[in-house]
């Protein structure tokens, strides 16, 4: 009886002792979740002033009572930030697109303006680069992970809808067919709206006399690579940190069948300066939506249930019929919880 009650203090001790161990491995920061915290700029900051498990995030949204704050007409774009548009555009020679339309019949020549949305990234994890592997991440079930509500498969380069479309030739790299450089995952995806968004489609669809309907979906594809040591070291140029670029992943959408002419996902990792065992990883995710989508404004004004629907709105997640937690939330969410999906899964490696 004794040894029993003597073993009891002591097994109440080491369940004691458990507990705690497993409640601090629980709130170690090494584990703790990712969150965003908003910052005038990212380019130039230092590393060494961004706290633990914090992603210092912009998308320069300078203007909250425009619904379109945040996005940047292409050509200034690139006037503006020619690194950022070399670097995030689908390629350093892209250019809005000039296509032939056919409308009655009719063919006619076209240039469609776009609107670029970039969002701007920068976060540490503790664990220095060799120790990061990117082909981890290159693959299509760790891209569905990071947002579930996108389905994702395989796709035949030879299908890529540039290549294999005349009508989108316009689309097309100048340098090599997409999806056929070294060690690259060509992906086809498919997102459905949620929410109340179906609902305003087709009511916004009844609006249209003839012309084309939206669909209730986005579907896109991408080519998914690990960039090779030549081109991931000119990103230094993009992140202004002065250290070697020690590696660098991204997610190329050439092609989308509808809102967007094209969009970007690009993680560059290089080792913090003075503390190699520490990672300072940028992210970019860049958008380019198509001009004409955000000038539908009267058609839907006019109908009250449609009044919040106003693409621009939509977009910038500023509508009553935004939901969720990606594309149907609007572009500042989706790219908000994509990078912290992919920060977070760094440090859980």
């Amino acid at each position: 009886m004794r040894d029993s009650l003597t073993a009891r203090p002591r097994l109440t001790s080491l369940v004691l002792a458990a507990t705690l161990a497993a409640s601090s491995l629980a709130t170690s920061p090494a584990l703790a979740e990712y969150r965003t915290k908003d910052v005038p700029a990212v380019a130039g900051l230092d590393p060494g002033a961004i706290a633990p498990n914090t992603i210092a995030f912009t998308d320069h949204r300078d203007n909250p009572a425009s619904p379109e704050s945040g996005l940047v007409p292409f050509a200034e774009w690139g006037k503006r930030s020619p690194a950022q548009k070399a670097l995030l555009a689908p390629h350093p020679a892209y250019v809005e697109p000039d296509y032939v339309q056919t409308v009655n019949g009719v063919a006619k020549p076209r240039h469609e303006a776009l609107k670029v949305y970039v969002a701007e990234a920068r976060f540490i994890v503790s664990r220095s680069p060799d120790r990061i592997d990117l082909k981890r991440f290159a693959t299509i079930p760790f891209v569905s992970r990071m947002d579930p509500a996108i389905k994702h498969k395989p796709l035949n380069p030879a299908d890529a809808t540039p290549t294999k479309d005349p009508a989108a030739a316009f689309a097309r790299r100048p340098d090599r067919p997409w999806c056929e450089a070294p060690d690259t995952t060509c992906i086809e995806s498919r997102y459905d709206l949620e929410g109340k968004l179906p609902l305003g489609v087709k009511l916004a669809n009844k609006l249209e006399d003839g012309g084309k309907k939206i669909a209730e979906f986005v579907s896109f594809q991408s080519e998914l690579r690990v960039l090779p040591p030549d081109e991931a070291g000119k990103l230094v140029h993009l992140t202004r940190i002065e250290a070697p670029v020690a590696g660098a992943m991204e997610q190329n959408i050439f092609w989308v069948n509808q809102i967007l002419r094209f969009g970007k996902f690009l993680a560059v990792l290089q080792p913090v300066t003075n503390d190699p065992n520490r990672t300072v990883v940028t992210a970019y995710m860049t958008l380019g939506i198509k001009g004409d989508v955000l000038d539908r404004k009267k058609e839907y004004e006019r109908v009250p249930v449609l009044r919040n629907l106003l693409p621009a709105q939509v977009l910038m997640g500023n509508s009553s019929f935004n939901t969720g937690t990606s594309i149907s939330a609007g572009l500042p969410t989706y790219a908000r919880n994509r990078i912290a999906a992919f920060a977070d899964a760094l440090a859980k490696e």
